[in-house]
């Protein structure tokens, strides 16, 4: 018998919660994190049983904030990261018209496709290798490409 999903996100949505941001310690990540427990249960609504739900829903909750961790920990921010967050994050007419006129700078002399692979790798968050597959470049490819875009970047915000 498939469980009633709309009916776990009622009751236990807030324990979830709960359990995302205690283990989190940030509520965009937290409510993020919450909505992939209930994802995942919406996936495999066919094959749970609606014994021990709480149960069930702590420990996915608790794995899923586990994986989130670590893929901040093999990736973290670095400077360069922050300023394409503070790129792509302005509010500003102002901010922003500068920031598409030295995005446009910065990609001016790239190799084709490389816009692209900048926009999977960094606001997407895909992996290298997922960024490899959709451009069909190697890992490699994919590696030098972003490195050199970087030093492009580096170089033109230090003149």
């Amino acid at each position: 018998m498939a469980v009633d999903v709309e009916q776990f996100y009622r009751k236990y949505g807030p324990m979830v919660l709960r359990r995302c941001r205690s283990l989190l310690r940030e509520e965009d990540a937290a409510l993020d994190a919450m909505q992939d427990v209930f994802v995942q249960v919406l996936r495999r609504q066919e094959t749970l049983h609606d014994t021990a739900p709480s149960s069930l829903l702590y420990r996915i909750a608790t794995n899923v904030c586990l994986n989130v961790i670590r893929k901040n920990k093999r990736a973290p921010m670095n400077v360069d990261d922050e300023i394409l967050s503070r790129i792509a994050g302005s509010d500003r007419l102002e901010d922003r018209v500068v920031a598409g006129r030295f995005l446009d700078q910065v990609f001016e002399n790239q190799k084709e496709g490389t816009r692209e692979i900048a926009v999977y790798h960094y606001v997407d968050g895909m992996t290298l290798e997922e960024t490899a597959a959709l451009s069909g470049l190697s890992v490699s490819g994919v590696r030098k490409r972003l490195r050199t875009l970087k030093k492009s970047g580096i170089a033109m915000q230090e003149v």
